[in-house]
């Protein structure tokens, strides 16, 4: 509202907030940090987990970044900006997303300093972006080349990402299940590699240990097969998958059949058993012995397929049929008529085996499957929930390597050498803007000075051997929170794909930037329906920092 003339002009409606300048910007960094706080201690080989209670009381045991902000419930906006940065690390690079959180949050919190000595946010602005550009420079004149087939190198890079989650003693094992199953669908096209990760199928069944995880070369469907006479193991499978349900047609309109003499049924239920008789014999007839329908499979079906020793399993998702594509060389038939030999796939084994408790199929054995599974076992539903994350990583970050081929030693090697490096750059540019790329490089520092804190260490005292360190061996020398000294990050195998820091410090900048242009929040007032219990607002109607 405001006085025009002593008459009050009213703009915004009554219940709304409004935090304007400095305000609004100490608010948004204030609830930006808060989120960087929280998942700042998972950061690392030492970094600590975190215990997500859902409100029907669901419980999640993780150290992943993403996932611990996907499932917090968060009002604020800002801090709902940080969560963006995680999802975005997260879909770009895979790993990293604590990283891209932490560094933002401390570029907001030097950005406060600045602020606070009356420096203006478009300086600030302007030397982050000249900062920002010159580090992605610096990086890529770090990284050093791999070819994408050497496996020793893919191993170390799935170690790294797996190092410092809860199934760490299993990481060999996981390392190489991410490493064969993401070279096993990787395509070769113009000397280049693409790996599209929805041709690797994770399939979870508790019990067990997290060692009997596995990889099947094909696919494992959890599903059963819909016959009991039907056999449960067919060798040197010809698979046909058919997307149409083995069931007469209902007509596409609303039809009504009066039948008035009793010979009349029978010849209509004979009509039937014949069509779905013909859909069966035109199956056994290309010599398929193994069916997979995406629909239903009529009953009468189901007993011709029996008779003639045909396994066939029903409803199977659109996903998996496309999976079993690529990994048999079978094509998906919209039509039973139209099915030919060609249309088959092979896979040297089709087997019903029970896992947990439960009957799955297995189709293994296939020759150069396009699609594979890893099956993950594990003693709780926690457990192999958190195996499946920490899978995910691995996959993504041996993905990134094999498709770009350029890694960088990890540890807190990039950052500190972008610490250094930004400095120098500080000095060539001047002015303000200096101040802010300074304020950028030493923003840096949080990951180094992170990893020694959440190992336990005198993070003065072992940030300072390390800068002096690397300064004096080179950009390869990062924080080994193990010894508890500086280390060469590339001998010990502690490497990272070129794409992850790239993109953690793209996205955090990005992020901080951002939120350093808002001066002006103005919250509308929020509707009963979005009012929790007491009547208080959800959203920003209390500029609440809720989590």
């Amino acid at each position: 509202m405001q006085q025009f003339s002593g008459q009050p002009v009213v703009i915004l409606p009554e219940g709304t907030q409004r935090y304007v300048g400095r305000d609004a910007q100490r608010l948004n960094i204030l609830a930006a940090r808060i989120i960087a706080e929280t998942v700042r201690t998972t950061l690392g080989p030492k970094g600590m987990d975190k215990m997500l209670v859902d409100s029907l009381g669901d419980v999640v045991v993780t150290n992943d970044g993403a996932t611990i902000l996907d499932k917090i419930d968060i009002q604020h906006p800002a801090a709902k900006m940080m969560v963006e940065v995680a999802k975005t690390q997260d879909k770009e690079a895979g790993d990293g997303t604590t990283t891209a959180v932490v560094i933002a949050g401390e570029l907001l919190r030097k950005a406060e300093e600045l602020l606070d000595q009356n420096i203006h946010p478009s300086i600030i602005v302007k030397g982050y972006v000249l900062a920002a550009e010159k580090a992605q420079e610096i990086l890529e004149s770090m990284a050093i080349r791999v070819t994408p087939d050497d496996e020793e190198i893919l191993m170390k890079i799935a170690t790294t990402s797996i190092t410092g989650k809860s199934a760490e003693s299993y990481k060999e094992l996981f390392a190489r299940l991410a490493v064969e199953a993401v070279k096993q669908v990787a395509e070769k096209k113009d000397g280049k590699y693409t790996v599209d990760l929805d041709n690797i199928k994770l399939e979870k069944k508790a019990g067990e240990s997290v060692e009997e995880s596995e990889l099947v070369r094909g696919v494992v469907i959890d599903t059963e097969i819909v016959h009991p006479r039907m056999p449960k193991r067919v060798e040197k499978a010809r698979i046909a998958l058919i997307d149409e349900a083995l069931e007469v047609k209902k007509t596409e309109t609303d039809a009504k059949i009066n039948i008035t003499d009793p010979n009349h049924l029978m010849s209509f239920l004979e009509q039937e058993e014949r069509m779905l008789r013909e859909m069966v014999e035109k199956i056994r007839e290309v010599g398929a012995n193994v069916v997979f329908v995406q629909k239903g499979i009529d009953d009468l079906a189901q007993h011709y397929l029996a008779k003639y020793g045909i396994m066939a399993v029903r409803r199977v998702k659109k996903s998996d049929m496309e999976k079993l594509a690529k990994a048999t060389g079978a094509k998906i038939v919209t039509n039973v008529r139209d099915l030919t030999p060609e249309d088959l796939g092979h896979a040297d084994l089709v087997e019903q085996r029970k896992v947990a408790g439960e009957n799955m199929i297995f189709v293994e054995g296939c020759k150069n499957p396009k699609a594979v599974t890893i099956l993950i076992r594990g003693g709780t539903e926690h457990v192999v929930d958190e195996v499946e994350r920490i899978l995910e990583d691995a996959l993504k970050v041996v993905k990134d390597v094999m498709e770009d081929g350029y890694i960088l030693p990890a540890g807190g090697a990039p950052e500190i050498e972008l610490a250094i490096r930004l400095d120098e750059y500080a000095k060539a540019v001047g002015g303000k803007e200096a101040l802010a790329i300074e304020a950028f490089a030493d923003a840096l520092k949080i990951i180094p000075k992170t990893l020694a804190e959440n190992a336990g260490l005198d993070t003065v005292d072992v940030l300072v051997k390390v800068i002096s360190e690397h300064k004096n061996r080179g950009p390869r020398i990062g924080i080994d929170v193990f010894e508890g000294g500086p280390a060469d990050m590339l001998e010990r195998g502690v490497i990272a794909p070129l794409r992850v820091p790239k993109q953690a410090i793209k996205s955090a900048s990005e992020a901080a930037i951002m939120i350093l242009r808002i001066d002006d929040v103005i919250a509308a007032k929020a509707s009963k329906s979005e009012k929790g219990e007491g009547g208080m607002p959800g959203g920003m109607g209390d500029m609440d920092m809720g989590m």
